[in-house]
């Protein structure tokens, strides 16, 4: 088991603090830092920036990119790119992100993204090992990278179980990451990737703050397909038909109890937070990654970052 960090990328806070974040997880000793992108700085670039302010050992993984946006070998190269000037060791993930990220900002299609998921993933991998694809080669040196798929649908489960190293799940309960768990086993035509989690959270901390941002970044979650099924199991069907009649964000967000965010993060006194991390555990997650809240109370995650450290 290990815990690892994302860069939380909250859009209610200065974007720099992403830097901040990750140099206190570098000094904290955690193994990996997530980078992946929103609305701000392009994954690479921030992933180029933040190497330098990490141990050498730190292992940094890019993504989830949308694979409808960015083609194989524009992930490659920027990897590749990241891997040769920051001298950390670099992995990827795939994913097939959302509707209002594809379309209504990139003008992309997602339709067939499931197979370009899984079209993705091999692509990926032998152009990072250095094999030729379509008549490119890397001319950097090739990436000894893990590759990890973004799944909670059964397709994107089973491209997880053909070719990814991991797999990661996003905003998700731990009975729900056990079922996913168990369905990855069953896909898997040998001994299956390890599986990590990402979890919002807020550790030993002032609280008002951290759940007000936490709640915010699930806004978006709550109608979607899958993960409305998942809080309504949770037990939190009223907020889902509110969230399915398509109130402003604003309304939606002052509907969310402060109890939805628990059920998903690692969130309170870091007593609570070593059982929900636990929680995960019990049901087959391998590695925990905390995306750490950062408000005036704490910012970049300071305090909850100095708590996790003693769940490693």
């Amino acid at each position: 088991m290990s815990i690892e960090i994302s860069l939380g990328l909250w859009q209610d806070r200065p974007a720099a603090e992403a830097l901040d974040t990750a140099r206190l997880a570098g000094e904290h000793g955690f193994p990996a830092v997530w980078i992946g992108e929103m609305a701000t700085y392009d994954a690479f670039a921030l992933a180029t920036a933040a190497g330098p302010l990490l141990p050498a050992t730190t292992r940094l993984v890019l993504g989830p990119f949308a694979v409808t946006v960015r083609d194989p070998m524009m992930i490659a190269m920027g990897a590749a790119s990241v891997a040769a000037l920051t001298g950390r060791p670099v992995d990827v993930a795939l994913g097939t992100s959302s509707t209002v990220v594809v379309e209504q900002w990139h003008g992309r299609s997602r339709s067939g993204s499931a197979q370009a998921l899984d079209d993705a993933a091999q692509s990926v991998r032998a152009l990072l090992s250095g094999s030729r694809l379509r008549g490119y080669r890397l001319r950097l040196p090739p990436v000894p990278a893990q590759l990890v798929v973004a799944a909670f649908g059964p397709r994107a489960v089973t491209t997880a179980a053909r070719h990814a190293d991991r797999m990661v799940l996003n905003l998700v309960d731990p009975p729900t990451a056990g079922d996913l768990v168990a369905q990855l086993e069953a896909a898997s035509p040998g001994p299956r990737p390890r599986v990590a989690a990402w979890a919002p959270a807020a550790i030993g901390t002032s609280l008002d703050a951290a759940y007000e941002q936490l709640r915010r970044g699930v806004v978006g979650y709550l109608a979607a397909p899958g993960y409305s099924d998942m809080f309504v199991r949770a037990g939190f069907g009223e907020v889902v038909a509110y969230a399915r009649t398509g109130p402003h964000p604003r309304d939606l967000l002052a509907a969310i109890p402060d109890e939805l965010v628990d059920a998903i993060g690692v969130v309170g006194t870091p007593e609570t937070a070593a059982k929900r991390v636990q929680a995960f555990l019990d049901n087959g997650v391998d590695d925990v990654v905390l995306v750490p809240a950062s408000t005036d109370a704490d910012p970049f995650g300071a305090a909850t970052l100095a708590h996790a450290r003693e769940l490693l």
